[in-house]
């Protein structure tokens, strides 16, 4: 299977508002960046142009969005809530009834496609 297959398997065999919640981040992701790339890596979805973008993954209680350069963006809407004490992570985690915050996680994934370009990135 490639990226994309299992990314939509992960969404189907959670079957719960987990996978609803990734596939609606999954869905403000691609409409952000339309030509981010799909990735399969660790066991979940990652998303990346010219390097990390983010991560998104579901836990038994809650989704995550770890962007693998958020120290260095800004997050005016303080949508980061979790690894706030890490290097270069910083995550959102979003719990069952949570509502996403389109434009401004949006925003985010522009802003950290932009960070990797700026910086020549190629991972």
């Amino acid at each position: 299977m490639n990226a994309s297959e299992l990314i939509d398997k992960q969404i189907a065999d959670l079957g719960d508002w987990r996978g609803e919640m990734l596939a609606q981040v999954r869905k403000l992701i691609h409409a952000a960046v339309p030509d981010i790339t799909e990735e399969w890596k660790w066991g979940t979805a990652v998303y990346t142009q010219k390097g990390l973008v983010c991560a998104v993954s579901a836990f038994n209680d809650h989704t995550k969005i770890n962007f693998f350069k958020g120290a260095a963006l800004e997050d005016p809407k303080g949508l980061f809530n979790a690894g706030l004490d890490a290097k270069a992570i910083r995550s959102i985690d979003f719990r069952h009834g949570d509502r996403i915050p389109e434009a401004a996680l949006q925003d985010l994934v522009r802003a950290a496609v932009a960070h990797n370009l700026s910086n020549g990135r190629k991972e």
